[in-house]
């Protein structure tokens, strides 16, 4: 580990100071190595989208909706459903008597997960929406698992 020195000013130490009691950091070191890791994880994913046309990523997409909008819970169903390859997993949440957080677990080609991302929270009823993105890539190896040598897909962040 390196260590560096960086000034800033006052404003901006007061935004990271804020940043860090949020967010529970023990130190300023550790509140900037997430923030790096952060914006170097968006980079990578824009670099490698660039350069393959689609780069490889899993993801995390939030969003609450009312569950009361017309057809919206079928809308969105489908949707899952015809993306069937992107989606890993949902989370449905009540949060109140109209209210519904949903998260779903993604993982592909970085422009058609954003794409989905996109379909979703941009339906009518659906507010709050956000979503993750971990660069990551395929991995395909043989190996054994209890004693059954086997070939399958691994993820890698």
């Amino acid at each position: 580990m390196q260590r560096i020195t960086l000034s800033v000013d006052d404003d901006l130490a007061a935004a990271l100071d804020r940043h860090m009691k949020t967010h529970r950091y023990t130190s300023r070191s550790e509140a900037l190595r997430d923030i790096l890791r952060g914006v170097e994880a968006g980079q990578r994913l824009d670099r490698e989208a660039d350069r393959k046309g689609d780069g490889f990523c899993v993801a995390t997409l939030a969003y609450v909706y009312d569950h009361d909008t017309r057809e919206l819970g079928q809308r969105l169903t489908q949707a899952q459903h015809e993306h069937h390859d992107l989606q890993v997993a949902t989370l449905h949440v009540h949060l109140d008597h109209r209210s519904c957080l949903e998260v779903s677990v993604l993982r592909g080609p970085v422009g058609a997960v954003r794409a989905l991302a996109d379909e979703t929270v941009s339906q009518r009823g659906v507010r709050h929406g956000q979503i993750q993105l971990i660069p990551a890539e395929r991995i395909s190896r043989r190996h054994a698992h209890g004693g059954a040598a086997h070939e399958h897909e691994h993820i890698q962040v």
